[in-house]
């Protein structure tokens, strides 16, 4: 159970966690976040969405003090008047990737791949083309030696003959992770991230930056990269109902589901008790 008092940083995940299956976020949700920063808690948005999406994360969190994107390759403090301050920004190397993949597929076989390269405004990922990926109109069909040819912030790919949870254990075993770091975020697409990269290497650069012990950290999820911030912070762990059967499992608490404001609900009942 959760510790007495309030914790002194709060963070959640975004897509399956504060917005719902429609892609809104509710009105209650915005108000209880702008109460949690009134109550002195600064709130962070901890997301897989890379940097091409910031204004539509700072739309979906707007009471965030900080936002922990592409996994927590890139952080973001938002509190400076002078404007929006980087704290980390971390690549993975071209040819690390092609290395990577082609270990990969040597023993899933062939895979779809795309990268996100660009963190202009709503920029397109880059790769094969795949039915199954959710957002088509931010994509752009390009060879993979082109895709390659620079660094990423990270990569997405599918293997048709292995489901998601599968090929990311076998990801896992094969990628070093002194090279990469692997996780899925329930999109069906395992994400290579660069090595050391996760939300709560990303999270722990806030709390460094705050002097926030992460014992005072509570942190709201619902997919695989989710485990890491559940593994890093002690205050609470919480999982939407809605979440992955091992971030339910990893879980302090269970609130309600997405689509019904549960991380709002949650923190309703922190304050208000």
């Amino acid at each position: 159970m959760p510790r007495p008092g309030l914790p002194k940083l709060i963070a959640t995940d975004l897509d399956g966690t504060l917005v719902r299956t429609d892609d809104t976020v509710s009105a209650y949700t915005h108000e209880v976040l702008d109460r949690v920063r009134a109550a002195g808690i600064p709130v962070v948005g901890a997301t897989g969405r890379g940097p091409r999406l910031t204004e539509l994360t700072r739309n979906d969190i707007r009471a965030a003090d900080f936002l922990v994107m592409a996994g927590g390759g890139r952080v973001v403090d938002q509190t400076d008047p002078a404007g929006p301050v980087v704290l980390r920004d971390e690549r993975l190397s071209g040819p690390t990737l092609a290395a990577l993949l082609h270990a990969l597929e040597a023993e899933v076989g062939p895979m779809t791949v795309m990268v996100e390269a660009s963190d202009a405004p709503n920029a397109p990922l880059w790769g094969d083309f795949d039915p199954s990926w959710p957002y088509q109109d931010r994509f752009e069909a390009r060879a993979r030696l082109d895709c390659l040819s620079n660094d990423v912030i990270k990569a997405f790919a599918r293997a048709p003959e292995h489901d998601v949870d599968t090929l990311l254990a076998i990801a896992r075993r094969i990628v070093p992770p002194t090279q990469a770091t692997v996780t899925q975020a329930g999109l069906g697409f395992i994400e290579i991230c660069p090595p050391g990269v996760d939300k709560a290497t990303g999270l722990a650069v806030v709390a460094e930056t705050l002097g926030v012990d992460p014992a005072e950290v509570l942190v709201f999820g619902d997919m695989p990269n989710d485990l890491p911030m559940f593994e890093w912070a002690g205050w609470a762990r919480v999982a939407v109902s809605n979440a992955h059967p091992l971030v339910r499992r990893a879980a302090d608490e269970v609130t309600l589901r997405n689509d019904d404001d549960g991380v709002a609900v949650y923190l309703d009942r922190l304050l208000s008790r």
